[in-house]
């Protein structure tokens, strides 16, 4: 939590509109002291009806706490730079959730999607074709051999993966394919695991039609799971949230602290988006 601010001696700091206005001027500084304080006294007031009610209170909240999950979405721009596009807190998510979300995108102002990345959430490809239904869906391959590992017995696990590999790293998608169905005989005793890329493969595979520069960026959510990972910081030192609003508050604060060191565009920037030009035209040029 910061600390209180001398309203003074800030004040008296001020030379410029920069200092008062700014990303990291007063008005800012004000607002997040305030927006603390609140969460703050929501925090104790809910600790104090629980413990009136009977509850036992836990690190976790009280003795009827509900696990919530907030879903992230991060975008990149024409210029390379990312961008945490919105944060959704739910419990219970299917195709009506994630279209309430593509819908939000949209009325928001994203106007179009060249690629999505997700990472298997049911219904969500649906729901991305229905709002943008020029997108083309990539699932993300690390979750996808995470998934895998769970069902296959340690003993197998290095000469799987071996394998495994020569399809997820293969030069294009034929190649991959072809890799893929000599596993299936090989593997026949993990062949329900097999067919499960066998039906994802569509949007497993999108990654294959681009070059070096668009698969690295393409084929995992590690930039989301980092994201994730610093809010995770965040959420897991705090003994409880009483609503929905006061954890979209600490979410809220937290993404405006980790954005600020997002001052450089992706790596290489220019030949990538060389490549989105080529592939997909006047629609990477509008993004």
């Amino acid at each position: 939590m910061s600390q209180k601010i001398d309203d003074q001696a800030e004040i008296a700091k001020c030379n410029t509109m920069e200092d008062i206005t700014g990303p990291d001027g007063l008005i800012q500084k004000v607002i997040k002291d305030a927006v603390e304080q609140i969460l703050r006294k929501e925090v104790n007031e809910y600790i104090v009806d629980a413990k009136e009610n009977g509850n036992k209170v836990t690190k976790n909240g009280s003795s009827s706490k509900t696990i919530k999950t907030a879903y992230v979405a991060l975008g990149i721009n024409g210029d390379g730079y990312k961008d945490i596009l919105g944060i959704w807190i739910g419990e219970n998510e299917g195709a009506k959730f994630w279209l309430k979300v593509c819908n939000e995108l949209k009325n928001r102002g994203v106007s179009d999607i060249l690629i999505a990345c997700v990472d298997g959430l049911k219904g969500f490809p649906d729901a991305i074709h229905t709002v943008f239904p020029e997108t083309r869906i990539q699932l993300c391959i690390i979750h996808q051999i995470r998934n895998t590992l769970k069902y296959i017995a340690y003993k197998d696990q290095k000469a799987f993966m071996r394998d495994l590999k020569r399809v997820y790293g293969a030069e294009s998608e034929e190649i991959a394919m072809r890799n893929l169905e000599g596993m299936m005989d090989t593997w026949k005793k993990y062949a329900v695991v097999l067919d499960n890329w066998l039906d994802k493969w569509e949007h497993l595979s999108t990654y294959f039609c681009y070059g070096h520069q668009i698969r690295k960026l393409i084929y995992t959510t590690n930039t989301v799971e980092g994201f994730n990972r610093q809010l995770r910081k965040v959420t897991k030192s705090k003994a409880l949230f009483p609503n929905d609003e006061a954890l979209r508050k600490t979410i809220y604060l937290s993404t405006r602290d980790i954005i600020k060191k997002w001052s450089m565009p992706y790596r290489d920037w220019d030949e990538t988006y060389g490549q989105f030009v080529i592939e997909f035209g006047d629609r990477a040029r509008i993004a």
